[in-house]
């Protein structure tokens, strides 16, 4: 079992938010549904404070597996393409990705803005504790997106080319010898 350390903590954050808002949203949905069979009648602000949590579990998720590659893609072209035009292409859509990551995070700040003042339905708190889980995840993502800018071009000067997703320097070393 790995040892829970501070660097751990960070390196793993989006997946340990998601999973935690997860667990919050299975457990407030089981027992909504057993005090509605139990007690014939369900508690008011569950329904909305699960709905809240999953919205923050899909797109903190979503940043957590962007930031992992793990993402669906199609490269079938891509890879049948010369190692050089590859590498650009894959940096081509490193900085799209960085730049639509930043593009939805100044929009998800101007929705964030206009949802402040909307209460939720039952907890009549402010929309924007639910709005900003979109602003966090895309400027997680930008961060990403400029992280892997600056991965892929390290590893094309190392290496040639740009590493896989699910491959590490150690690998790509072996394979050179």
């Amino acid at each position: 079992m790995k040892k829970i350390t501070a660097k751990f903590i960070f390196e793993n954050i989006e997946e340990i938010v998601a999973s935690l808002l997860f667990v919050v949203t299975l457990v407030l949905v089981i027992i909504n549904v057993l005090t509605r069979y139990v007690f014939r009648t369900g508690i008011p602000w569950a329904e909305e404070m699960a709905t809240s949590c999953f919205v923050w579990t899909a797109f903190i998720g979503s940043a957590a597996c962007y930031k992992m590659r793990a993402h669906v893609g199609v490269d079938i072209l891509v890879n049948k393409l010369p190692l050089k035009v590859q590498n650009v292409v894959k940096i081509i859509v490193d900085i799209l990705m960085a730049f639509l990551c930043a593009y939805l995070f100044y929009l998800s700040c101007v929705y964030l803005k206009r949802s402040y003042r909307k209460p939720t339905a039952i907890l009549g708190v402010s929309s924007a504790w639910v709005s900003s889980s979109l602003m966090i995840s895309f400027l997680d993502m930008a961060i990403w997106s400029i992280i892997f800018i600056f991965r892929d071009l390290k590893s094309i000067q190392i290496y040639g080319r740009v590493l896989g997703p699910d491959e590490t320097a150690e690998q790509s070393s072996r394979k050179e010898v």
